[in-house]
């Protein structure tokens, strides 16, 4: 560090997570450094909240703007009323992997730095109603906070209050959010991300009323993974109001069905799209490929989709670059000839779970898919070296490959064939019983008592 404080006083980002870097560093900042504005300590763990009282003392780092302290389990409400006192300019926070995170830290900092637009508390679960109160009066534009079960509807209110211009909004898995709490922030004009998923009480009542808010028309991303209770009149209703989403997560939405997928088909926006593990069949997914604009497709364990549906999906979108349909053990080559022979920009290709692929799969892929960067094959039990050879003829660009389970492919193809990739993964193991399958793809059955001992 004294090598890059006397080669680049005028330093103005700096990132020193991961390391072993003690108060003695922080002390160099405050003396070397005075124009930093980007400063990460994520994950160092050996300096102490007298070391923050460093960062305002002496020339200091005042003109900090950016702070992440992301695991840093170490510092206490004084390290941070330390950090408030020298650094009030902050304006981007991110404070994740912090299970020792509580409201008196966020009361602390918030007291003087009053600048700050962006908070990031990802697995800070002792967080509470009462860390928004604080940054009420913070012009805040973007929140992300995952994993917590403390905060509730409240904090929704609040924002909608004090946060007029609040752009990105992430509050996955806060298991205490409602319907109520989204009516709470219909009327704020510029939302842009709207992330609830695993958001589990969340369903109709507030979704409907959200996108026909302020916000509904200029909504661009929208994910509602795992929120059971989401049905096909709030899809339509997206479908109707949000004329500019590009970006649409019904993961594990399982009572979206075709009636909601089939709206979806007329939004000329949307480019990327997840539908895994729902009951879409083949009557939905072809009805959503009408608008040709699809870049990005995931309908993993979709077990009413076939090599029908995906046909005429690909027959009218001609710009698909991601499709992941693993773990639909109905799906045959067909597929897959579907997709290289309609899809010539792909780039990843996940059909993991699809005992049903053969070499003739991989073959047609890499005839067609010079763009492939990624493929996962995993569990496909009928694979052999020749697919190897395939892809290694015609696949120049991929990096990534994954070939768990795939038993009939050896170690010597996989090194004679793949030395080059970036990452490679391969075993020759049996699936694993939670596949579904067995060795030679025949499925499985399970008692109750079963599917508690694979639990």
């Amino acid at each position: 560090m004294r090598l890059i404080s006397e080669g680049c006083p005028s330093l103005l980002y700096l990132n020193l997570s991961y390391t072993d870097i003690t108060n003695g560093t922080l002390r160099l900042l405050s003396r070397s450094f005075p124009n930093l504005q980007y400063l990460s300590l994520a994950h160092c763990r050996k300096f102490t909240d007298k070391g923050l009282q460093y960062l305002g003392s002496g020339k200091g780092c005042h003109k900090l703007i950016y702070l992440d302290l992301s695991g840093c389990i170490q510092i206490s409400v004084d390290g941070f009323r330390n950090i408030a006192n020298g650094c009030s300019r902050i304006q981007d926070l991110l404070i994740n992997d912090m299970p020792t995170l509580r409201d008196r830290c966020i009361q602390a900092l918030a007291e003087k730095c009053q600048q700050i637009m962006s908070v990031v508390f990802l697995d800070s679960p002792h967080l509470s109603d009462t860390t928004f109160r604080a940054l009420a009066e913070c012009k805040l534009v973007k929140v992300s906070i995952e994993g917590n079960h403390r905060i509730t509807d409240l904090s929704f209110k609040l924002m909608s209050i004090c946060c007029p211009y609040i752009r990105h909004i992430h509050m996955a898995d806060c298991q205490k959010i409602t319907d109520a709490g989204l009516k709470m922030i219909a009327p704020l004009k510029y939302i842009l991300v709207l992330n609830l998923a695993d958001c589990i009480r969340i369903g109709d009542g507030g979704i409907k009323p959200f996108v026909e808010g302020s916000s509904g028309a200029t909504l661009r991303e929208l994910n509602l993974t795992n929120c059971v209770r989401v049905t096909d009149v709030s899809v339509t209703e997206i479908a109707q109001r949000c004329h500019n989403l590009t970006y649409l997560n019904l993961r594990y939405c399982e009572n979206v069905t075709d009636a909601g997928i089939e709206a979806l088909g007329n939004m000329s926006s949307l480019i990327s799209i997840d539908i895994s593990g729902t009951s879409v069949s083949d009557m939905g997914l072809s009805a959503l490929g009408c608008s040709g604009k699809i870049k990005e497709l995931s309908i993993s364990e979709c077990q009413n989709i076939s090599d029908t549906g995906i046909q005429k999906f690909c027959q009218d979108t001609k710009h698909l670059e991601y499709c992941h349909v693993s773990y639909c053990p109905q799906l045959t080559d067909e597929t897959a000839k579907a997709l290289a022979f309609n899809c010539h920009r792909l780039t990843s290709v996940n059909i993991a779970g699809c005992p049903k692929m053969t070499d003739l799969c991989i073959e047609y892929l890499a005839a067609a898919c010079c763009f492939l960067r990624f493929l996962d094959v995993s569990g496909c039990i009928h694979l052999t070296d020749k697919a190897l050879k395939y892809l290694w003829k015609g696949c120049k660009q991929l990096q990534i490959l994954k070939m768990l389970y795939c038993r009939n492919i050896t170690k010597q193809a996989v090194l004679k064939y793949t030395a080059k990739l970036e990452k490679r993964e391969h075993n020759d193991a049996d699936p694993p019983p939670w596949v579904g399958y067995d060795r030679n793809g025949n499925t499985l059955t399970f008692t109750k008592k079963h599917k508690l001992e694979l639990e």
